[in-house]
């Protein structure tokens, strides 16, 4: 049986998630920001992906740690679009909690795996 990958399962699913936006978005005739915020929010779960066979620890990290920087860099595009009224609140309410979590789980990680 294969052990339970939280962040592999909870970064899938919000790459999921962000596609569905990105939807939404280009039926509002968004283009611009919701393909950044496509691009780096479905980056997050890809690098994670790849973390899973790093060659070495180091590469393991520097794996995750691109994770952390395209789901900061996403949390700015959900910011942004929502600040730009792009997202409703019920839309930014969903997600917002998501991208923080996802943000939390990578820095955890991350420490842990820097033996901080």
């Amino acid at each position: 049986m294969e052990k339970k990958n939280v962040i592999k399962d909870k970064s899938f699913a919000f790459a999921i998630e962000i596609v569905n936006l990105y939807k939404t978005l280009s039926e509002k005739k968004e283009f611009v920001l919701s393909k950044q915020m496509l691009r780096a929010g479905t980056s997050i779960g890809a690098n994670v992906r790849e973390s899973e066979h790093a060659q070495s620890k180091a590469d393991f990290i520097h794996k995750l740690s691109i994770s952390l920087k395209e789901a900061n860099e996403t949390e700015y595009w959900l910011d942004l679009l929502y600040e730009t009224k792009y997202l409703s609140d019920i839309e930014f309410q969903n997600i917002k909690p998501k991208i923080s979590e996802l943000l939390r789980l990578l820095t955890s990680i991350l420490k842990t795996s820097k033996n901080i």
